[in-house]
């Protein structure tokens, strides 16, 4: 077909899988098959972002069912399916987009929650309320870290190799997803780093910091650790049960999920 300018036009038909109509307006998300026109030379990952959804959540993508890449240069029609991350990954395994098993992470200052219980897991997540968008992408990038964010158009920029986009608004939602999406379950070392700076965590003998605890704290209490950079104390103090339950609770339920698809904290202490 001719436009009006008279560029030859083709119809791409788009078909979104599993978890990716969350990106998606109502109208679109509800469609079976989604109509796309173009004009002019496109590649794939352009026009899939022109949906609203970031690179970093597609995991595979089928052109007239053969497995492509995101540099791919669209040039005629065609049937085009659309995977996230969580298929089977047996399918086209050989062609996925997107990388497994990533264990360092940098979050935007939106997140602190969710940044605060993946320290309390143990993984290790940069975190600044403060920082800026350049300042994020500078250290996903020259860190090699995966950028958690709930700002889909902070994913889609060029030099974002690895991220998420946090479905749930609710922080323990969000801890599972990052958990499940990355395969952290066996990397979970809970109390390992420090929830104020990400610093390790290490066993400290109670005479060498007992110039720094409260009288109380003196008395009652025997185990300490302290981060290896900003030197903070920490013991199990009056929360650490039910630190302990939701450390358990994201066990079960990370476990739970991976196999049916295959209070502001106190001083000195670690709290919900």
């Amino acid at each position: 077909m001719k436009s009006a300018i008279g560029a030859e036009e083709f119809i791409l038909r788009f078909r979104f899988h599993g978890d990716l109509s969350y990106f998606l307006d109502s109208r679109t998300a509800r469609a079976p098959v989604v109509e796309k026109w173009l004009r002019e030379k496109t590649s794939i990952k352009d026009v899939i972002e022109s949906f609203g959804i970031p690179h970093t959540e597609v995991d595979l993508i089928l052109v007239n069912g053969r497995p492509v890449g995101f540099s791919h240069q669209l040039l005629t029609g065609g049937e085009i399916d659309v995977f996230p991350f969580a298929i089977s990954p047996e399918l086209f395994a050989a062609h996925r987009l997107q990388q497994r098993c990533l264990t360092t992470f940098v979050a935007d200052g939106h997140l602190g929650k969710l940044a605060r219980d993946l320290r309390l897991l143990g993984i290790d997540i940069c975190y600044d309320s403060r920082a800026t968008d350049a300042q994020l992408l500078t250290i996903a990038t020259t860190e090699h870290r995966a950028l958690l964010t709930r700002d889909r158009r902070l994913l889609m920029h060029g030099i974002v190799q690895d991220g998420y986009c946090p479905r749930s608004h609710l922080h323990e939602e969000q801890t599972l997803e990052v958990v499940r999406r990355f395969d952290l379950a066996e990397m979970i070392a809970p109390y390992a780093r420090c929830l104020h700076c990400n610093g390790l965590l290490r066993r400290v003998a109670k005479t060498d910091v007992l110039e720094h605890l409260e009288p109380l704290t003196r008395i009652y209490y025997e185990d300490f650790h302290r981060c290896d950079d900003c030197r903070k104390i920490y013991w199990p103090g009056s929360h650490f049960a039910k630190l302990q339950a939701r450390i358990e609770r994201i066990r079960n339920l990370s476990a739970i999920q991976n196999k049916s698809e295959h209070s502001e904290m106190m001083p000195g202490e670690f709290s919900p």
